[in-house]
């Protein structure tokens, strides 16, 4: 009985003595709460939706992942080398490279960081950042959603260098600059790298949060874009639209819990709508990093809810601004790229088009 009770003590005793060192491990502000102040580089290489391969498979094994990254280094070994300076002009429509610069004719990936590596959760690498749906893709869409999407994409075909669009019906996609995507003018990152749901793209994945007792600021490397969250607040009134939304906070324990509502009918998330409705969680894992977690919900273009997670580790990079507006030639370029073929399309087809 004696023996029994040294165990049961000494058992107490080793807890009372891990509790403290593991409290330790959270970072925490003045109030008690878990402080997320910092800056974080949440590049990765683990996709939003999982490959079909996985099934609904969630974690990666160590070889999996490791093979991944060897895969990544060695594709960037062999793009980063310098480029031939005699090179020639790709060919007319392109090159078919693939990248961040499609199919004109990128010349390295230079300016990608798309991360070395995939992302790991308590310890465990993950297939994919969406979590629900089990298979780790988006759920089903609404036939309305559905019909709009194949709208919008009845638009974007392969430059053949001919205004293929003036044989269509109405508007073509060029004809007004606020007809491009969000991301393409300037005004949110494209990928929903702002959010919310804040996700990794391309390249520019660093995030920066400043925390107080009533505010939580949320910095985006891309477009310089900053979240204002309000600790313990009330939504805006309905008729109040904002670009990011509108976000509160609150604390759930040691999860610091953020709903937004009250977006624009413009959306940096992929087919969302004025009635998206994101909330997001920032916890510490097992392994003392912060894990991010959202689940989006719009009845006016997916069947269900769906969710996502994953790591934001800490870097000592630093944020810098992204100018987008301030160089940003292209838009305009663009537009009066597709004067010209449009002027070309009707000299060809035999009618007269006007300056």
């Amino acid at each position: 009985m004696n023996v029994m009770l040294d165990r049961l003590l000494l058992i107490g005793l080793a807890a009372a003595l891990c509790a403290p060192a593991l409290a330790a491990e959270i970072p925490r502000t003045k109030q008690g709460k878990p402080d997320f102040s910092g800056t974080y580089d949440v590049a990765t290489l683990t996709p939003l939706q999982r490959p079909e391969m996985f099934g609904e498979n969630l974690v990666l094994t160590p070889e999996q992942a490791e093979k991944i990254a060897a895969e990544r280094a060695a594709y960037l070994a062999a793009d980063l080398e310098p480029s031939d300076p005699n090179r020639s002009a790709p060919p007319a429509g392109g090159d078919g490279s693939t990248g961040a610069a499609g199919n004109v004719g990128g010349y390295n990936a230079f300016w990608i960081d798309a991360g070395e590596g995939a992302f790991r959760v308590d310890g465990e690498f993950r297939t994919s950042i969406i979590v629900d749906p089990p298979n780790g893709r988006f759920p089903e869409m609404t036939p309305v959603a559905a019909k709009a999407q194949a709208e919008r994409r009845r638009w974007f075909r392969e430059n053949t260098g001919e205004a293929w669009w003036m044989a269509e019906e109405g508007p073509g996609p060029y004809d007004d600059p606020e007809l491009r995507g969000v991301g393409e003018r300037c005004l949110l990152g494209f990928g929903s790298t702002a959010g919310p749901p804040m996700l990794p793209v391309l390249y520019n994945n660093v995030k920066r949060i400043v925390q107080n007792e009533d505010t939580v600021v949320i910095l985006t490397e891309m477009n310089h874009d900053a979240r204002v969250v309000r600790m313990n607040g009330e939504h805006a009134p309905p008729h109040m639209r904002f670009w990011l939304g509108d976000s509160i906070g609150r604390w759930e324990g040691d999860t610091l819990v953020i709903d937004t509502t009250n977006f624009r009918d413009e959306t940096s998330l992929r087919s969302g709508t004025r009635d998206l409705h994101v909330v997001e969680r920032f916890r510490y894992d097992s392994e003392g990093q912060v894990v991010y977690s959202f689940t989006v919900e719009d009845p006016n273009v997916w069947t269900r809810p769906w969710s996502g997670e994953y790591a934001w580790p800490r870097t000592d990079a630093r944020l810098f601004e992204y100018a987008c507006h301030e160089g940003n030639y292209a838009l305009g370029g663009v537009l009066r790229g597709a004067r010209l073929l449009e002027r070309e399309w009707l000299e060809k087809h035999g009618r007269q088009g006007s300056e």
